[in-house]
């Protein structure tokens, strides 16, 4: 994620700030309906239909609030809500990524919702996805959306091929070199971002940073020999080559879904799109099963998602107004209608409907999620992956050692926190 933001970035920011900031909209006044201002950063085609419904359900059950819906693109959500918190100008309420919460939260951004009608239903919630809304003992948003990241197969190839899913990254590669000598087409293809790499570490016993020590451990023992594993899944039969061009990320889901390669690691925000290929026309065919493990015998991929978080730069009406619209819509209700509509995976378990998981892509994700490790609650953390993009990129790409690269993400990420150890 960028940090910088350009001038002309800055004026738009702004703007956009004076005109969706639910605070400065004359339907504050006491005397009349209040109207907060959501940010909504999900897909603009695929999700905010069902987002937009479901405002109108909240309006009709509660005539003394408005809600002013502005989609606002993930990639720039960031710096923008950044910048208008910081001039007292941002929305209401944010759909903020779980990596955003501990930075907002330090930065006094977000409101705590600890009792509040926000959080009625806090018991109802998976612990893991309360735990990384969490900063500094306090709770600063509602889990909206949940996700993790899942090896995803072709039932199909793997079945013709006589493999099973793989359970270590050693199965993966056998698997892989005997689906390509049986069906000809490659077992697995793997990405060069830093994110989808992190099951590696986590297979190892191990993370960028060891935020109790106060500890980088991206160049670690374990870390390489994590790092070492993903680097060799790019070479040898059936393991497509790494993609170092800027358009990776939809080769690599373009070859999935259309049969091209018989399984990728890959999150729940793409199931949609799975359905939309010509192999998994019938979505049973789609398999998901947990990350293969690594030498430690962990297998473990990142929890990620949103939270739906209030400004606490808002007047008290307005957040009053902001924490009745996070509860409805952080609801079992509304989430099994999110679910329904948008194939994305709900963050409560009475969410979690036979209808929900009659969808074979919800049902195979919920069975990962148990998995799935929690975010460190570090401010900095979400930025630490921007380093590494670079370098692993370069690693794979032969362009870089292994060892040269590790050493230059540490340095990287030593400048972004640099009260860690190395």
């Amino acid at each position: 994620m960028r940090r910088g933001i350009a001038a002309t970035a800055l004026v738009a920011s702004f703007a956009l700030a004076a005109t969706a900031c639910g605070g400065s909209d004359s339907g504050g006044k006491a005397d009349g309906p209040v109207t907060i201002t959501w940010w909504d950063t999900s897909n603009a085609t695929n999700e905010a239909p069902t987002y937009k419904a479901l405002i109108k359900d909240f309006e009709a059950a509660n005539k003394n609030i408005k809600v002013k819906y502005v989609n606002v693109p993930f990639d720039q959500a960031q710096n923008k809500f950044d910048t208008a918190a910081g001039a007292s100008g941002a929305p209401d309420v944010l759909r903020s990524d779980v990596g955003w919460t501990p930075a907002f939260a330090k930065k006094g951004y977000f409101l705590p919702l600890d009792g509040t009608e926000a959080l009625a239903d806090q018991a109802k919630f998976k612990p893991n996805l309360i735990e990384q809304a969490q900063y500094d003992g306090k709770t600063y948003g509602v889990p909206f959306v949940t996700d993790t990241l899942a090896l995803v197969y072709n039932k199909q190839l793997f079945e013709k091929a006589g493999v099973e899913a793989p359970k270590t990254w050693d199965d993966l590669k056998t698997a892989a070199a005997t689906i390509k000598s049986k069906t000809g087409v490659d077992g697995y293809w793997g990405s060069t971002a830093a994110y989808y790499a992190q099951p590696f570490l986590f297979g190892e016993g191990t993370d960028t940073v060891d935020a109790s020590a106060k500890k980088i451990t991206v160049n670690s023992a374990a870390a390489k020999k994590g790092y070492g594993t993903w680097l060799s899944l790019f070479s040898g039969k059936g393991l497509h080559k790494a993609d170092t061009t800027a358009d990776a990320y939809a080769h690599i889901q373009d070859a999935f879904v259309n049969g091209k390669v018989a399984a990728i690691i890959q999150g729940p925000w793409e199931i949609t799109n799975f359905y939309k290929g010509s192999a998994f026309t019938d979505k049973s065919n789609l398999g998901i099963t947990t990350v293969p493990a690594g030498s430690t015998g962990k297998a473990g991929a990142p929890t990620g998602g949103h939270n739906l978080s209030v400004y606490a730069g808002s007047d008290s009406a307005h957040q009053k107004a902001a924490e009745k619209f996070v509860g409805f819509m952080t609801s079992a209700k509304s989430q099994t209608q999110i679910a329904l509509k948008n194939s994305t995976l709900p963050t409560r378990d009475d969410a979690y409907t036979a209808e929900v998981k009659a969808d074979p892509g919800i049902a195979g994700y919920q069975t990962v999620l148990a998995s799935a490790q929690p975010r460190v609650a570090l401010p900095e953390y979400s930025s630490l992956l921007t380093p590494l993009d670079t370098e692993l990129l370069k690693i794979a790409g032969g362009k870089e050692s292994l060892d040269k690269g590790l050493s230059n993400g540490e340095t990287a990420i030593a400048k972004l926190v640099p009260d860690f150890s190395k």
